[in-house]
């Protein structure tokens, strides 16, 4: 029955752009985009000719020097803005999360966490679209471990358009990737990566496109071995009721971890004829990595005596595979006026797997060896059709229909014996969990000016989903479903050839990941139980948000006054359940509303020395009272970032940056604040050939610190990553090394900023 409403729907959303095909073909318009996906936003209204002059004699002269652009170099559109990694030289050795570290409004903390102006409730999109890599439990590692050269800019939307999914109520995040060579019609060309650093670590890139006529073949590989090698310190104290005193415990642990990932990516673009084209593309990443560690534990009598101590050695780690395979077919009708139809198909496996030997110190009690195999696999399938029309001067309008498949499969098996080869299974803590989600959305978003200084985008969104879930070993289902409506709307004020306001309202939501929904008490360690809730409805954010932007004299401001609020916002809650084990349970708080203001500059200082500035401070307020916690727990953050970048001569480049993340809250505790430096030197050889050297937290400061605190239990955790890096590196391009400018639906930005 379910899969024959499905098919209904999907039948009801193909006649959308049917039924508008039948209507008169506008006057002729701006050229159409090439690859007829999210189309590129129109240049602000206030985009004068004298900006546009400013801009042009900045890529002249960024050609001089041979700087394409600064590393914050913003691109803006009614509803994102877009930072280029081009001169980010922690881009060209580090990961992902150093990329992410130095972009206004995000937050990476030390496990590969990702936050939004405070939010970690965060979709990224690779190339504007979903992707196994970026979701499940898998993607802190995953952006951890993903080589930043892969993407030439980061697209950041906190208040999208109706015509991206609201998942995140944080917003969206998308990775653009490297744009390839094409034209003449019979070229090739490419790069090469090879970057050494501290402790073994190394990472090897290559990236090359061939054009042959009206085909494009498009290629990237990649290899990288780091090591993760970290100190946790957990000091608890917990209240005793038999005694009527707190009892305390130390937790230290030691692990090196080295770690190694890899990528590959295969694309092919066809050029059927000037009306129809055809794309197609294959991608796998992988990565794992095993380590050893050591844990000792010690907890004191209610007189201060140690009463239990052990010490555990262990092994083990995790590992993870995606991949993937895309078919699109596009469409034009004329000039602005074409139709994509898209399917997806992603897979992934993730598994990590503990093991080690307990040993008792006090009391006398016999050890054991003990298990812990987590693993995950998700599969889902995604299809889209996208109707994009002019309607008239100025006027854009676009229909969607998108629908989307997801199945997990969850499993956790411990074992324990004396030693490893008599461990046997625990049923206690094994089980299996299967979850299957649908979800199918309608949208369609209308722009058009609406005097010569004021311009407009309106949106809505309809979602029907449904959910299944399957606790096989307690013999537990449940099937939910809902339907919603997602409005948003953008508006934006031309104040003078320099300055312009923007507005803007979205609705956003947050569903649950089908791992949160398993009501299993799963083990983690001898301290720590999690489990998720099956009760645990979808948050809802209506956000608000307020611009001034300033370009002028190859400066960059933005002012940005926001506001969220977000009703049965998630929430973890840690609960004692005896003998100093802790459970982790994810809940629904009552709501929770933050206002902030952030600020970003970016300009020249000297004619070779450029800066890069942002600050973000708000006020958040959690409302938990429904979980008995009193009615209120609120805290402020300051985080902020800048960059210095200098180029003496034509030849060298040297850039100096620094970011600081301000505390935030939770609804039982805190997190502190931390930050690195990092420094980073270019030398370019020749032509064709550059040499970089990078140092990664240069003062080894970067660090998580969190507390936790209830009527019967407090908690402070401190861990250290890594600390100080450092690489050097050589890049080789060859072939034709003029780039075709980026595809719009992997770039949904518009206008160069300031070069």
């Amino acid at each position: 029955m379910k899969l024959l409403r499905s098919l209904l729907l999907a039948t009801v959303a193909l006649g959308l752009p049917v039924a508008a095909m039948a209507q008169t073909t506008p006057p002729a318009q701006p050229p159409a985009q090439p690859t007829g996906q999210p189309p590129v936003t129109p240049a602000p209204t206030g985009a004068t000719q004298g900006e546009q002059a400013a801009e042009t004699d900045d890529e002249d002269e960024v050609e001089t020097i041979t700087v394409t652009a600064d590393r914050t170099a913003p691109r803006t559109s009614i509803d994102s803005v877009s930072y280029s990694l081009a001169n980010d030289l922690q881009a060209t050795t580090g990961s992902l999360a150093d990329a992410l570290r130095n972009i206004p409004s995000v937050d990476v903390d030390p496990n590969g966490n990702v936050s939004l102006r405070g939010d970690g409730n965060v979709t990224i999109l690779i190339d504007g679209r979903p992707s196994a890599l970026m979701s499940g439990p898998g993607r802190a590692q995953v952006i951890l471990q993903t080589p930043a050269s892969q993407f030439a800019r980061i697209e950041i939307m906190t208040n999208p358009s109706a015509a991206y999914r609201p998942d995140g109520s944080g917003g969206i995040i998308n990775l653009v990737s490297q744009p390839n060579a094409v034209r003449p019609d019979e070229t090739e060309s490419g790069s090469v990566r090879a970057n050494v650093g501290t402790e073994g670590r190394y990472n090897l890139g290559a990236s090359a496109a061939v054009t042959r006529g009206d085909l494009v073949l498009t290629g990237d590989v990649g290899l990288r071995h780091d090591n993760q090698n970290f100190s946790t310190r957990r000091e608890r104290e917990r209240y005793d009721s038999g005694s009527g005193s707190w009892l305390d415990s130390v937790y230290q642990q030691e692990v090196e971890a080295p770690s190694d990932s890899s990528y590959v990516r295969l694309a092919a673009e066809y050029r059927v004829n000037e009306q129809v084209q055809l794309n197609g593309e294959l991608r796998r990443h992988a990565f794992e990595s095993d380590g050893t560690g050591t844990a000792t534990f010690e907890e004191n009598d209610a007189f201060g005596a140690p009463a239990i101590a052990y010490e555990r050695l262990g092994q083990g780690g995790y590992s993870g595979e995606f991949g993937g395979a895309t078919a699109r077919v596009l469409r034009q009708f004329g000039e602005g006026h074409d139709w994509t139809t898209e399917v997806r198909y992603d897979t992934s496996s993730f598994e990590n797997r503990q093991e080690g030997q307990t040993s008792y110190i006090l009391p006398a009690l016999a050890g054991f060896y003990e298990v812990v195999d987590n693993d995950q696999g998700t599969d889902s399938w995604n299809f889209s059709t996208i109707y994009n029309r002019p309607l008239g001067e100025d006027q854009k309008l676009r229909l969607g229909y998108e629908a989307e498949l997801t199945q997990l499969d969850l499993s956790n098996v411990v074992l324990r014996g004396a030693t490893s080869a008599t461990a046997v299974v625990d049923p206690t803590s094994t089980n299996d969990f299967e979850a299957d989600q649908v979800v199918h959305a309608w949208y369609g978003t209308y722009e058009r000016p609406l005097s010569e200084s004021f311009a407009a985008q309106f949106g809505l969104r309809l979602e029907y989903a449904t959910r299944d879930i399957n606790q096989i070993t307690q013999g537990i289902t449940a099937s939910s479903d809902y339907f919603r409506v997602y409005p948003t709307m953008h508006v934006e004020y031309t104040l003078s050839e320099t300055q312009t306001l923007r507005a803007s309202y979205s609705r956003r939501v947050q569903r649950p990941q089908p791992e949160q929904l398993n009501p299993f008490v799963v083990y983690v360690d001898i301290d720590n139980r999690a489990s998720g809730n099956p009760d645990l409805l979808p948050q809802v954010t209506d956000s608000y948000e307020l611009s001034w932007l300033n370009r002028s004299n190859r400066q960059f401001y933005q002012a940005t006054l926001y506001y969220r609020d977000t009703s049965d916002a998630f929430t973890s809650v840690a609960t004692d359940l005896g003998g100093g084990v802790l459970l982790t349970r994810p809940e629904n708080a009552g709501s929770s509303r933050s206002i902030g203001l952030e600020l970003v500059a970016n300009g020249r200082l000297l004619p070779t020395l450029r800066y890069n500035v942002s600050l973000n401070a708000s006020h958040q307020q959690i409302d938990v009272s429904n979980l008995g916690f009193g009615s209120q727990v609120d805290g402020t953050t300051v985080s902020g970032r800048g960059s210095l970048n200098w180029q003496p001569t034509e030849a060298d480049f040297f850039q100096l940056g620094a970011f600081w993340r301000g505390d935030s809250i939770y609804a039982q505790g805190r997190r502190e604040g931390g930050g690195m430096v990092n420094f980073g030197y270019r030398r370019k050889l020749n032509e064709r050939l550059s040499l970089s050297f990078t140092v990664r937290d240069a003062l080894n400061t970067m660090q998580n610190v969190s507390y936790y605190e209830t009527p019967t239990l407090r908690d402070r955790s401190e861990s250290e990553f890594g600390g100080r890096s450092a690489f050097i590196g050589l890049t080789w391009t060859f072939g034709n090394t003029q780039g075709r400018p980026q595809q719009p639906q992997f770039d949904f930005s518009t206008g160069p900023g300031p070069q």
